[in-house]
């Protein structure tokens, strides 16, 4: 029987909030801030200091993100939040500057390409299986683990396994740049300047330049030698042309879009895996058949790449998962001139968010939509409905990667362990630059 009640989610806010209630809130999480009836309404818009719209309808966003993209820019304060670790790669670049990076680096995403990189992701679950067997049969925090083993994907994908690469360097580095840069304030999600003091954050963070240092002391050790077998990230961004001015990457634009790749790639999959653990320990029934659909097809004790496509209820969890707990749960924009959405009029310098959290939970898209139900995904939600990865011209370029990875792993550690939680352990979903469990994902794992 699928559980009773739903997974853990965010109060959202029935009573307006004052600017200094807002600020409070913002530091805590920053998704409290969301009205519950975002939930309900196609628009939400107020002020807060400033003139805000949240805006939950497919077609307004697919105005957004795609029709009348160039009116809605990522903020600045965006782009300075992490400028200092990547640069003007292809996350924060706009115009001219980030369409040639996109027609450089589509290619290295190819298909053909990410299967190539499968065995690395089978032998990462691996070793993660290996390492959880000898933990035993006690509660462990499985959001470490997930990070452990997508960190080991995209280290060895990136620099295939270079001895000159200091991955736990680089590791403690990016930890240390999200805690101490990442946290999201209510000014920028209302496009405050960037003068506007924001209480805590330490915008150069410690780590930034030794992380930059030790990526460009890889790249220069591979170009005095080549990396032999499958071509790793590096090797096709290095090689990879625009295809209109031929112009490649220098090696400061190869070198941050390396650590966009690294940054990104494996903080987003390793909360997507613990999440998608936490509903699986949440619900056995759906647990069960993700394990039975792996064991179908293994011969080892991992899945490989060219099993992804036949684990359709694996990627039925995994899209359910990225629903209810998308790693990116808001993002805000600030109009650049104005404009019209669901009928409502849109003045320059306006607040626009898109807040995907309360998007993936609005009751007018999705039927009960804060309970886990997997087999929803049988008939795809609309388009714009559905944003884990952005959409548009600017949807994820590593989307078909990631989402290969966390099938491999996911399917690989359920063949392998039956997972429960933890009682009075369970997760808080707080967004500080990510949705993050707050907490940890605790679980025991028996071996079946």
């Amino acid at each position: 029987m699928p559980p009773t009640g739903v997974p853990v989610q965010v109060p959202l806010v029935t009573e307006p909030m004052s600017l200094w209630a807002s600020l409070q809130a913002t530091r805590r999480n920053v998704l409290s801030i969301i009205p519950e009836i975002a939930t309900k309404q196609p628009m939400v818009s107020g002020k807060t200091g400033k003139r805000w719209h949240m805006v939950m309808d497919p077609g307004a966003i697919r105005r957004m993100l795609l029709e009348n993209l160039d009116n809605y820019p990522k903020s600045l304060v965006t782009k300075n939040l992490l400028k200092p670790a990547i640069g003007d790669s292809l996350f924060i670049a706009e115009g001219a500057h980030w369409r040639w990076q996109r027609r450089t680096a589509a290619p290295v995403f190819s298909h053909r390409n990410v299967m190539n990189l499968a065995p690395v992701m089978s032998a990462a679950a691996q070793r993660s299986i290996d390492r959880i067997r000898q933990t035993g049969p006690r509660a462990v925090n499985f959001l470490d683990e997930m990070v452990s083993v997508t960190f080991d994907v995209i280290s060895d994908v990136t620099f295939s396994g270079d001895s000159t690469f200091d991955r736990d360097g680089v590791h403690k580095a990016i930890d240390a740049y999200i805690s101490e840069a990442g946290k999201v304030s209510l000014f920028d999600i209302l496009g405050a300047p960037d003068w506007v003091p924001r209480p805590g954050r330490a915008f150069h963070a410690g780590g930034v330049n030794q992380m930059k240092d030790m990526a460009d002391r890889a790249i220069a050790a591979r170009a005095d030698r080549p990396s032999e077998g499958v071509p790793d990230l590096m090797d096709l961004l290095q090689v990879g042309k625009d295809p209109e001015t031929g112009r490649s990457m220098s090696p400061s634009e190869l070198r941050d879009n390396l650590l966009t790749f690294i940054v990104a790639g494996h903080e987003t999959t390793a909360l997507t895996l613990s999440w998608s653990l936490y509903l699986l320990a949440f619900d056995q029934e759906a647990q069960d058949r993700v394990r039975a659909e792996a064991r179908a097809l293994m011969t080892g004790e991992t899945v490989s790449g060219d099993d992804v496509a036949n684990l359709p209820f694996t990627r039925k969890v995994i899209d359910e998962a990225l629903r209810l707990y998308p790693p990116a749960g808001m993002v805000s924009r600030t109009a650049r001139a104005a404009d019209e959405l669901c009928g409502r009029e849109i003045r320059k310098s306006d607040t626009v968010i898109i807040p995907i959290y309360a998007l993936h939970r609005n009751h007018l898209l999705y039927d009960s939509p804060h309970v886990f139900r997997p087999d929803r995904w049988e008939q795809k939600p609309e388009r714009y409905a559905y944003l884990p990865f952005g959409d548009g011209p600017r949807i994820c370029i590593g989307a078909s990667f990631a989402l290969q990875e966390a099938i491999i792993i996911l399917a690989s550690l359920v063949a392998n362990f039956r997972f429960t939680a933890v009682k009075g352990r369970d997760p808080e979903p707080v967004m500080i630059l990510t949705l993050r469990p707050n907490g940890g994902v605790w679980l025991e794992a028996e071996p079946v």
